[in-house]
């Protein structure tokens, strides 16, 4: 044999490897788009009934987002109302009551029987941080404070 022969069946060889890996690789890859293909059917097939509950959902949330919009504007108007009666309630009755209120505390004051009086031996002690002070004391300080 010579040198051109043996080249010629190194090349043969080395094709013949080349073209078996290569009929092994495009097997390999028809099989992956068999299953990718299947795999894409599979997804359509339960994509579909999905996307049609979805659409669903989304036409009952639109309903029901109407409907709260509907009730949300007539809280407002409620809301609304009842400020404008409260304040016709308040401005009718506000003013008269509070004179009432002040006469009657008026004639509480002029018969002596003032509710607000506190009694003497409460007048004498004063409660600073949790513990009492005798009169005596916050006498002479309240005269220092006078002199000064």
């Amino acid at each position: 044999m010579s040198g051109g022969e043996v080249a010629g069946i190194l090349v043969a060889v080395f094709w013949a490897i080349l073209v078996s890996f290569l009929a092994v690789a495009l097997a390999r890859l028809a099989q992956t788009l068999k299953a990718t293909t299947k795999l894409v059917a599979d997804v359509t097939d339960q994509a579909v009934p999905l996307l049609a509950e979805a659409s669903t959902a989304v036409r009952s949330a639109q309903t029901q987002i109407d409907r709260v919009d509907a009730i949300a504007s007539d809280v407002q108007e409620v809301t609304s109302n009842a400020s404008a009666l409260s304040t016709t309630v308040a401005s009718t009755f506000g003013g008269p009551l509070v004179k009432i209120a002040a006469f009657g505390y008026g004639v509480r004051r002029a018969l002596g029987g003032s509710k607000d009086d506190v009694p003497a031996k409460e007048a004498r002690r004063t409660v600073i941080v949790g513990r009492t002070v005798p009169a005596a004391r916050r006498d002479k300080r309240n005269l220092r404070g006078k002199r000064d």
